[in-house]
């Protein structure tokens, strides 16, 4: 069990700061991960916030067989500043770690290195995207502009669109969906339509069709968790690939966040996009009837 005593050089560092720096072979995020059962300062549990102070004690255990380093990836970044960073987050990356003991890379610990001041979990996170899903996703890089952020989406000043493809055509092509979500006991880890859930309006238009697919626009006026998926399947017009709610099997949800405008901390509107994957049109034009 690796032992490490703090030098005067090391005081004042963060605890999850102090163990990356004695342990380069692991990232930051994975050793932050330990710390609430596999850290000891001065034979004391701590947290990951806690400031090493001159000759602390510090234990950690590395040899249970569930402690494995954080898998590291690269998420393309399209605007960064001081308080924030934005990412078009690829097809197949969660928004921050299932469990204490996943290894698997995720957005969360993408920005590990580049934040600072926060405590907990889904420090940074301000706002989620389904693993399936991909596109524009904002995340805090301190606890203030966390808090900035947050309020945006909170008090609905947040310009979200997605681009999805259904199947089949809708009724209309242009409307508002206004019905109430709340969880499904039946089936926890999904939603429903029901008249005593929480109030969710999105607005749709069609952008283009082919045979047996519609490909439209969506912006959703509330945040409720798999809102743009509840509706439209209760709609009778599943995303194409989203399996949880009635879709049809695919090589991926067809769900992609397309562009965010949301006013940051420099107190200015700005708005970004990312393009629409390709395989988007691919399974449009591939749709001969």
């Amino acid at each position: 069990m690796p032992i490490f005593v703090a030098e005067e050089s090391e005081t004042g560092s963060r605890l999850d700061v102090f163990l990356s720096n004695n342990l380069p072979d692991y990232s930051r995020a994975f050793l932050a991960s330990l710390i609430d059962t596999q850290v000891l300062v001065n034979k004391k549990v701590s947290r990951a916030s806690y400031k090493i102070r001159l000759n602390d004690s510090v234990e950690i255990d590395l040899s249970k067989s569930t402690n494995k380093q954080i898998e590291k990836i690269e998420i393309p970044i399209i605007y960064e500043d001081k308080d924030c960073i934005v990412i078009n987050k690829p097809l197949g990356i969660l928004s921050h770690a299932k469990g204490k003991y996943s290894n698997e890379g995720t957005v969360e610990s993408f920005i590990l290195d580049k934040i600072s001041g926060f405590e907990g979990d889904r420090a940074g996170i301000v706002h989620r995207l389904d693993r399936g899903t991909s596109g524009v996703m904002i995340c805090a890089k301190n606890p203030k502009a966390y808090v900035w952020l947050q309020k945006q989406f909170s008090t609905r000043k947040v310009n979200k669109g997605y681009v999805a493809i259904v199947s089949g055509h809708l009724k209309d092509d242009e409307a508002v969906i206004d019905l109430p979500i709340d969880r499904n006991p039946k089936a926890p880890s999904t939603f429903r339509v029901n008249s005593n859930g929480k109030s969710a309006v999105t607005s749709y238009k069609v952008i283009k069709l082919s045979p047996h697919y519609s490909m439209i626009s969506l912006h959703p006026k509330t945040g409720r968790t798999h809102q743009l998926r509840v509706h439209l399947s209760y709609l009778g017009h599943s995303i194409v690939g989203d399996t949880f709610y009635k879709g049809k099997p695919a090589d991926r949800l067809y769900l992609h966040a397309e562009s965010l405008e949301i006013k940051l901390p420099d107190d200015q509107i700005h708005k970004f996009e990312v393009k629409l994957p390709k395989e988007f049109d691919t399974l449009l034009n591939s749709d001969n009837g």
